[in-house]
């Protein structure tokens, strides 16, 4: 994938503005891309273009800087339209973020300057057959004055669009001759390098257009310019998990809207009214009118919480960066994760129950927003929000600093 010439935003305004257009344009084909599984190419170019992928490059390296609050914004009213869209620059976002956070003043300015260009990264992070999601068996290990990167990715969302991939390593150095310290190292690799191979594999029953492929690395070689240490971003609190926790929420509150605003009109245009309702139209029907204010409670309240939990991370990341307020902010998102996650599923699947038989017609492929829900929310368990909230107020237990992303 070659990048694009890309648009300047520099302020939050402007960013949703631009994200409105584009959610505008993006909306009316998301069924039927969902339904082809059309992958995205020209919508993602758009994107690109358009200048949003590099809102959160700091000034002092030409970019908008924008804050987390403003990130989120864009990513929900983008997964109102599509949220197979939404969710491909996710991992772009966390990794700009790992560069500001963690990478050296070269390697900022090097990849930097290629996001400013319409760059696009993708993760290449999950791994199968380690006993939890968190093992990593992708190895880099020194050979000579370089490093040789092996292992393989699932799951790798907008891999099939990247330019860049952001991947997470081992570091295999028993003797130690790198000089790096033992851990979990990130590698901005081209995606064009010998060695990387990209599949279009994905499978899942929801976000069937994200280029969600696997990624192997048969000897890739790389250059220590290209090596970021993890722990950079994850050993002390600095909101990195907070910050693509707030993102999920985002695309989750989104698809709630998306549902919400397709279960409207399909009940305006499409809907009879049951007879016992004894009225000539479905939405003069006194108990879809109860259901519809009931949704509409779930879609307004995840949207306030997402609000206030960007707010609150914006505050601690950007004026009283303290533990304290960082672990609170963290708790913010995990609120916001919550309810996210049960609007989004539950509005989809109300979608139905609104609509009446005729909206289960599968040429109208309204399913998609529940099966894009069901698979999004999945990224990671909700249980484990409410044990942290719980934890924290029973315990003064802070969360976890680096979440799962």
């Amino acid at each position: 994938m070659t990048a694009v010439a890309a648009d300047r935003i520099l302020s939050a305004a402007q960013a949703f503005a631009v994200a409105q257009r584009l959610a505008a344009d993006f909306a009316p084909g998301a069924a039927e891309r969902d339904r082809e599984r059309a992958l995205p190419y020209a919508e993602v170019d758009r994107l690109a273009a358009s200048g949003l992928l590099a809102i959160t490059v700091p000034a002092a390296h030409g970019g908008a800087d924008l804050p987390p609050s403003a990130v989120a914004e864009v990513t929900r009213i983008l997964a109102t339209a599509d949220p197979n869209i939404a969710q491909i620059p996710h991992s772009h976002f966390v990794y700009v973020n790992l560069l500001r956070l963690a990478g050296t003043a070269q390697q900022q300015e090097r990849y930097f300057g290629r996001v400013l260009d319409g760059g696009r990264i993708a993760n290449a992070q999950s791994e199968r057959g380690g006993a939890t999601v968190a093992d990593i068996a992708t190895t880099l290990r020194p050979v000579d004055d370089r490093f040789r990167v092996d292992g393989a990715k699932y799951y790798c969302t907008g891999s099939l669009f990247a330019d860049l991939f952001a991947v997470l390593t081992r570091l295999d150095d028993p003797e130690g001759r790198s000089g790096l310290e033992p851990g979990e190292y990130i590698v901005y690799l081209p995606a064009n390098t010998p060695g990387v191979r990209v599949v279009d594999d994905w499978n899942g029953i929801g976000q069937r257009t994200t280029g969600s492929g696997t990624v192997s690395f048969d000897g890739v070689l790389v250059d220590r310019d290209q090596v970021i240490p993890r722990s950079g971003a994850v050993r002390a609190p600095t909101g990195y998990g907070a910050f693509a926790q707030l993102l999920h929420a985002a695309i989750d509150t989104g698809i709630a809207r998306g549902a919400l605003t397709a279960a409207t009109e399909f009940v305006r245009t499409k809907s009879r009214p049951w007879f016992e309702a004894g009225v000539a139209n479905a939405v003069d029907d006194p108990l879809l009118i109860q259901r519809f204010g009931e949704l509409s409670v779930a879609v307004t309240a995840a949207e306030a919480t997402l609000s206030s939990a960007g707010w609150a991370l914006d505050a601690a990341i950007r004026i009283d960066p303290s533990a304290a307020n960082i672990a609170q902010s963290s708790l913010a998102v995990a609120t916001a994760k919550i309810l996210a996650d049960r609007a989004a599923n539950d509005v989809s699947a109300a979608l139905f129950e609104v609509g009446g038989t005729r909206s289960a017609a599968a040429d109208l492929n309204l399913h998609h927003f529940w099966r894009n829900a069901r698979t999004h929310t999945l990224h990671d368990p909700v249980r484990w929000k409410y044990q942290h909230i719980g934890r924290a107020l029973l315990h003064d237990a802070a969360p976890p600093l680096h979440g799962v992303i």
